[in-house]
């Protein structure tokens, strides 16, 4: 058996493709399925097995797409109520790729539908996928599917889900198991996830706060409190990865460039995802500036954070050669389709940032109005 972990660093995404006798095997894919292609391609393998440990909230998956390119079978929990065509992978659950074993854990807390992939080899060595359920350090986050899914449920009632899971579904499994999440430090799935990215089961009972010794309300209180904001379009993923995305390819291909623009029409939302310098020289009226020099700027989270699934927006970028990469990181999120067009502005400038008066300011606070857009985990 051989794991190859795939990172996607702005999402703190992790992926992954198991290799078994020439057959593989992909858990938790990103939008983007060409980068599993290749590896399948390099490796002489062929993509028969995909699975979802749950709809995710916070990225688009590509699983709909790879089934219908390679014939694989994707496999999800019967809870999920998936509109694509699947193979119900619930507790009891098994199959075999190769010379691995792969089962299924029924291990709701962070979702109502989620599960836990157990990968067992011909040496009976073990690693487990665990989804947005275990994180190193953390676990998933259980307030994010009060309103989105199949199943809703309230975050107390999966709070005392996930406690119970930490609690009782992985006893059976040796500590040497090896431990894969679905998500790194920087991902709003949890709040005190570890910058590694892999761990041992045996690692985690010992450092994990949620296997330490506890009362379920304890538990309860401890995973509830202190979360991170939860972005517009987090429910609106969950349901674009129950009915499964549209082609990648097509999808961002269908999205317009237009250079040179004078002008847009009036109260139109645009993002503005060039650098500071550039947005402050010249920029539309009411545009908005998120930045995405390069991966360590969030662009996705922002973008899903601010503009609401439903709204319609122009994206201005500083050159062409910018669009390629700016839609696709738009589209992990799945918000391509919203795209009015991507724009270059013309020589005309618009209108100009100036750089703020602080002496103006200490002068005279009184004519000032302080907005504090901190989260409430920020404040100390």
């Amino acid at each position: 058996m051989t794991i190859k972990q795939f990172e996607d660093k702005p999402l703190a995404h992790y992926s992954y493709a198991i290799i078994s006798e020439g057959k593989m095997a992909l858990v938790d894919p990103a939008r983007n399925p060409f980068p599993y292609y290749k590896y399948a391609e390099e490796n002489n393998a062929k993509i028969v097995a995909v699975f979802e440990t749950h709809p995710h909230a916070d990225f688009v998956s590509s699983h709909l797409q790879i089934h219908k390119e390679t014939g694989a079978t994707i496999y999800v929990s019967k809870l999920v109520g998936a509109n694509y065509p699947h193979q119900a992978f619930d507790d009891g659950n098994t199959i075999t790729l190769g010379k691995t074993i792969f089962s299924a854990i029924n291990t709701p807390g962070h979702s109502p539908d989620g599960i836990t992939i157990i990968a067992k080899d011909e040496k009976e060595k073990y690693a487990m996928f665990s989804g947005d359920t275990l994180f190193i350090g953390d676990v998933g986050r259980p307030d994010l599917r009060e309103k989105a899914g199949n199943m809703i449920a309230t975050r107390e009632k999966l709070a005392k889900s996930m406690y119970n899971t930490i609690q009782t579904k992985f006893n059976h499994l040796p500590d040497e198991t090896l431990v894969y999440p679905a998500h790194g430090a920087g991902s709003l799935c949890g709040k005190n996830m570890s910058s590694d990215s892999s761990s041992t089961l045996g690692n985690e009972r010992i450092g994990n706060w949620a296997f330490k010794k506890q009362t379920e309300e304890q538990f309860v209180d401890n995973i509830l409190s202190d979360q991170p904001f939860i972005p517009s379009y987090f429910g609106f993923d969950v349901d674009i990865n129950k009915d499964g995305a549209k082609n990648f390819e097509k999808s961002i291909g269908d999205v317009s460039l237009k250079m040179a623009v004078d002008s847009l029409p009036k109260n139109s939302l645009v993002i503005d995802v060039r650098d500071e310098a550039s947005f402050k020289k010249n920029h539309f009226h009411g545009s908005i500036n998120i930045m995405a020099r390069d991966e360590n700027d969030k662009i996705e989270t922002w973008l899903g954070a601010i503009v609401k699934p439903e709204e319609r927006f122009y994206v201005v970028i500083n050159s062409v050669r910018d669009k390629d990469e700016i839609i696709n990181r738009i589209a992990k999120i799945g918000y391509e389709p919203q795209v009015i067009a991507i724009v270059t502005l013309s020589d005309k400038s618009k209108e100009k940032s100036e750089p703020f008066d602080f002496e103006n300011f200490n002068k005279n606070k009184e004519g000032y109005t302080i907005i504090d857009i901190r989260n409430k985990s920020e404040l100390s």
